[in-house]
C-alpha cells in the first residue's frame, strides 16, 4: 500500500477509523469548528475513494462511507516513510533524535526498550 494522504484527508480518515462507517453529515459532526462545508467534505471523501482508501454503500438516498485501509497499516506505512525520508532508514537514528530533542529520561527509555523486547519475545 502506498497511499499518500493530505492533512485534510488524514483528518477525515481519523474520523472514519473512529466511527468505522459514517455519512458525510456524520463526518462533519466529528470535525472541529469551524466546520468545513458539506461539499468540501463530500469532494474529499470522493478523492479518498479514487485513492482506494475509502468505499461506500448506499443507504436511502445517500451513502455511508467506510475505510478500506486499516489505521495500523497506514500508521506503519507513514512511520516507515518518516524513517526512510528523514533518518536514512534507521530506527536507531529516529529514537536517538527523539531522545535528544524531547529530553527523554532514562526511566522512559528503559520502559520503551522493555516494550520492544517484550514484543520480540511474543513472536
Amino acid at each position: 500500500m502506498d497511499k499518500r494522504l493530505t492533512k485534510a484527508e488524514e483528518q477525515f480518515m481519523q474520523v472514519l477509523w473512529e466511527l468505522e462507517e459514517a455519512s458525510v453529515k456524520e463526518i462533519i459532526e466529528q470535525l472541529p469548528n469551524p466546520k468545513p462545508a458539506y461539499n468540501t467534505v463530500s469532494t474529499i471523501i470522493r478523492i479518498l475513494e479514487t485513492k482506494e482508501v475509502v468505499a461506500h454503500k448506499s443507504k436511502g438516498r445517500g451513502y455511508i462511507y467506510y475505510p478500506l485501509v486499516k489505521k495500523s497499516d497506514y500508521s506503519n506505512q507513514s512511520l516507515q516513510k518518516l524513517v526512510d525520508g528523514y533518518f536514512d532508514g534507521s530506527f536507531k537514528s529516529l529514537v536517538s533524535f527523539f531522545v535528544k530533542k524531547n529530553d527523554v529520561d532514562m526511566k522512559e527509555l528503559e520502559s520503551i526498550l522493555k516494550q520492544i523486547n517484550d514484543k520480540k519475545t511474543e513472536k
